[in-house]
């Protein structure tokens, strides 16, 4: 009997299976688009959840193997997924037709309260929450908070040379302690040496850490996010009581405050001052409560940390191994010392003009984030390949394969920051380190800002070798980030007498 039951139990799931991945493979034939035969059902997922490597290199493998075509369909349970190749068709998405496609294709539980932030927004509740957020990224608040970052990063090269052992070995944990360092202080405005032994780096640590658990519940919310919430999913559960406590006091604390530190703690009070946050167009109203403002400072720590310090970490890495160009950031950064008498100011950051190639073209290498998808949310026509998509179709874009693909980089192994010596390079639709279009990522200009900041004081006071184990790099198994972890720096005291 039980016998029985198990045996059509199987015969059903099975043939379940079959049925959806038919219907996968002809809903792309039936559009005129390729589809990718392996793992019908749940392509790329399932190679991700079963083999040991990386998504990006997994949807990398997918843009190798159909290159020519402008798009790939590929398995995504019963939602079409595709893979876009062709950069008429990237530049469509992520910015000609950016109304169709201004998902970002997760969709987070409503009361998963520290996901509930501009990152995992979509709507007008996005753009209403955004608007209110972009003024802290201007010209001039990035001058005020400049001082942040400078004090960071002179705090931290002390930090380094009172513990030598920082020095050798585990090279990005050292990165993103300084990087934990300086946004704690632009958010939290944290500005004692306990920073450096601060609970926000376990936290910002765990929270981009690939695991088991993580990589199930991703799955699932990626998948079905009916499933998900009928789960209850959260992303960010454990450090709820931890982060939104800091921030509320955090807020109090500023409300009794005199005078302005011009971070992101005084934009809160202002924020909560003015009342709801209104769209004139919508009629939209969104009040800033004290869990609302924390989850925009959630995203703001974790992105200010392990993204920052993997461009710092791929910067580093290729100036390691290419030494005539790290002599010349040497000579750009000890120049700008000795005019300044020892003075770093905001204007002579923005001036390092081989230090901004060599990072742009760090970036091109080793992007921190290897791919991008969006969810388009009303049907629309690709225009290479007249593809038709339609509303609810998750859409990849391979950023790690466009960066090193030699039909847009000549060489594309080879680093070579005078790809970057104009900018129109850096306005490519191909080039995306930090996102593309209207979802780019709000606090690039203050990530980019940290990023030389940490630079400058590293790379004036330490020079750097990489060592690398084997031939090529190896990546962890991560489920968005570019992550090598068979190489390191090592970071060695330059004699400035």
């Amino acid at each position: 009997m039980w016998f029985t039951i198990i045996l059509l139990s199987f015969i059903i799931l099975l043939m379940t299976f079959y049925m959806m991945g038919k219907y996968n493979e002809n809903y792309w034939k039936k559009r005129g688009v390729k589809f990718h035969n392996k793992n019908k059902v749940f392509g790329v997922f399932w190679d991700f959840l079963t083999k040991d490597k990386a998504m990006f290199q997994i949807i990398g493998d997918l843009y190798k193997q159909y290159h020519d075509e402008p798009a790939v369909g590929f398995g995504g349970l019963l939602t079409p997924s595709l893979l876009v190749n062709d950069a008429l068709n990237i530049q469509h998405i992520f910015q000609t037709d950016f109304q169709a496609f201004s998902h970002r294709g997760l969709e987070v539980n409503e009361d998963d309260r520290l996901a509930d932030n501009i990152l995992f927004m979509n709507g007008n509740r996005w753009k209403l929450v955004r608007q209110s957020m972009t003024p802290i990224f201007t010209s001039t608040k990035l001058k005020q908070m400049f001082y942040i970052m400078d004090k960071s990063g002179i705090d931290f090269i002390t930090y380094l040379k009172n513990n030598p052992k920082r020095l050798k070995g585990n090279a990005f944990d050292s990165i993103s302690t300084f990087c934990c360092a300086a946004i704690g202080a632009a958010v939290f405005g944290v500005e004692s040496e306990s920073v450096f032994d601060s609970p926000f780096l376990d936290v910002a640590t765990r929270a981009f850490k690939s695991t088991f658990k993580t990589i199930i519940k991703t799955t699932i919310m990626n998948l079905s996010p009916w499933l998900s919430r009928k789960l209850k999913l959260k992303l960010f559960s454990e450090y709820e009581q931890f982060f939104i406590g800091a921030i509320k006091t955090i807020i109090r604390q500023r409300e009794q405050e005199s005078g302005n530190k011009h971070d992101f703690g005084d934009m809160c009070v202002v924020l909560q001052r003015n009342g709801p946050l209104k769209d004139r167009d919508t009629g939209l109203e969104i009040e800033p409560t004290d869990e609302l403002l924390s989850g925009q400072a959630f995203f703001f720590f974790l992105a200010g940390v392990d993204p920052s310090a993997a461009a710092i970490y791929a910067c580093l890495l290729e100036l390691g191994r290419n030494p005539e160009h790290l002599k010349k950031v040497h000579n750009e950064i000890d120049r700008t010392f000795e005019e300044l008498n020892d003075n770093l100011t905001y204007d002579s950051v923005m001036k390092m003009e081989h230090l901004e190639k060599v990072l742009c073209e760090s970036l091109r290498l080793l992007p921190p984030i290897g791919f991008l998808v969006r969810q388009c949310v009303e049907d629309t026509v690709l225009p290479v390949g007249n593809i038709k998509i339609q509303k609810g179709t998750k859409v990849f874009v391979s950023v790690y394969e466009l960066h090193h693909d030699p039909k847009y980089y000549a060489n594309p192994e080879v680093f070579d920051p005078e790809r970057f010596a104009s900018e129109t390079p850096q306005d490519s639709s191909i080039y995306m380190p930090f996102g593309k279009g209207n979802r780019l990522c709000v606090g690039m200009r203050f990530a980019r800002l940290q990023v030389k900041t940490g630079l400058i004081h590293f790379l004036r006071h330490f020079t750097v070798k990489t060592k690398i184990n084997g031939d090529n790099l190896c990546f962890r198994k991560d489920q968005i980030q570019v992550r090598p972890y068979n190489v390191d720096i090592e970071f060695i005291q330059r004699n400035l007498q």
